[in-house]
């Protein structure tokens, strides 16, 4: 958890691909204060108040690298006390990547990802592992208008041309260019599927005989492990870039676009450009995807990954429907309650609802923003990470009972579990 005197933001953006000399490319950027946002509260009522006192998780999306405007159009920056515009600490998807506009590939083809087991022999040379994996690795260029685009960073999946990626990179994306950096030729791509609520999309490209990346169990993977990344930090210039470090922490509960992730953090140097790319372990396997990194003043080398124990049932299943079926959410967006703040204005421990999905079951039974959830199914809950892991026990259809506060009063709320694609 950051601290409130930090001015930190959120940076997401794309680098740019090569545009016309007359447009200046410049990075986009917003911003996000973690201080304390101005909240009216209501007359006699307190529901609102402790808002204020809550600390910002402040984390950067990586999007591609830096986007490329017209006439150097950019984002101001706001002051440093500037309110916040998003209270991290959220359960349910909020916002989906926008690919309508993408050429979509055949689904139900059969193929699935597999993972290797670690090795156990000698750990290879980083010189080793660099040769092994860069014909792997491929770079993602997108194109949304005229003058506007994006470089990411993907992993070949398949010889015959799936490449895995994250979500965010193809955001908005009209058509995507995929370049193989062992001999830099480029393939036209087309959409296999996307997972806004895991970070993660399959593209498909009509190719033969490429080199497929070793997919290792990030199971396996404990705290001071070496691993590297490979990506396209900042643009074309930098392609194929390799940084090292070590696996920082495990399981490491991540929340954002209004979803929790669980990620392998690391102080491997990730820079705008590899996301998308793979985080690689002491013997070449891909171990995760990564795709966001802490970025605010003091902060360094906090960056993370999505561990393969996640990617490969999503990238199964954009393979086989070209979404994600059958999870189960709640619908709604809750975020952790600071402890020092529900003591201050005497509220009790538990999760507060920042928003509920409009046609959700939640919604129906009245659950509104600004509850306080106590309790699921009896069991109290102070974090993200519970209330997802008694989720994880029930499946579309199924209820759970929420013990809500509201207004000095305790009640309880049971929901029906609906398909996330169903109201998000």
């Amino acid at each position: 958890m950051l601290d409130e005197d930090y001015s930190s933001w959120y940076r997401s953006g794309a680098a740019p691909a090569e545009p016309e000399s007359e447009f200046r490319s410049d990075y986009s950027e917003a911003w996000w204060s973690s201080s304390e946002p101005e909240v009216q509260p209501k007359p006699k009522s307190r529901r609102w108040r402790w808002i204020g006192a809550l600390l910002g998780v402040v984390l950067l999306i990586i999007a591609s690298a830096y986007l490329f405007h017209g006439i150097g159009e950019r984002t101001p920056k706001p002051e440093a006390n500037a309110p916040a515009q998003q209270i991290p600490g959220t359960e349910d998807i909020v916002t989906d990547a926008d690919t309508d506009s993408l050429p979509r590939a055949e689904t139900g083809t059969g193929v699935t990802m597999t993972l290797a087991p670690k090795p156990e022999g000698e750990a290879l040379s980083l010189q080793e592992i660099y040769r092994e994996c860069l014909p792997s690795v491929v770079a993602i260029r997108t194109t949304k208008n005229q003058l506007s685009g994006s470089l990411g960073t993907g992993i070949v999946m398949t010889a015959d041309g799936y490449i895995i990626t994250n979500a965010h990179v193809l955001d908005g994306a009209k058509s995507v260019t995929v370049t193989i950096l062992a001999d830099e030729t480029e393939h036209e791509a087309k959409l296999v599927g996307t997972d806004s609520v895991s970070d993660l999309a399959v593209l498909k490209i009509e190719a033969q005989n490429l080199k497929p990346a070793v997919f290792g169990q990030s199971d396996t993977l404990q705290v001071g492990d070496d691993v590297i990344a490979i990506g396209n930090p900042l643009g074309t210039e930098l392609n194929g870039t390799m940084t090292n470090g070590i696996v920082s922490a495990i399981n490491r509960n991540v929340i954002f676009g209004g979803h929790s992730m669980t990620l392998i953090q690391t102080n491997a140097a990730i820079n705008e450009g590899n996301s998308g790319g793979p985080l690689i372990n002491e013997h070449g396997q891909v171990v995760g995807v990564t795709n966001m990194k802490a970025f605010t003043t003091g902060v360094e080398g906090i960056c993370f990954a999505i561990p393969t124990s996640v990617i490969r049932p999503v990238v199964d299943a954009l393979i086989a429907d070209g979404q994600v079926n059958g999870r189960a959410s709640i619908g709604i967006v809750i975020g952790a309650l600071d402890a020092a703040a529900a003591e201050y204005y005497d509220l009790p421990q538990g999760l507060y609802v920042e928003s509920v999905a409009e046609g959700s079951d939640a919604e129906k039974q009245g659950i509104q923003p600004g509850d306080i959830v106590t309790a699921v199914n009896g069991q109290a809950v102070t974090t993200t990470y519970e209330v997802n892991a008694i989720k994880e026990s029930f499946s579309v259809g199924d209820t759970m009972t929420l013990t809500i506060y509201r207004d000095g009063e305790t009640f309880d709320v049971t929901v029906t579990l609906m398909d996330t694609n169903d109201i998000y």
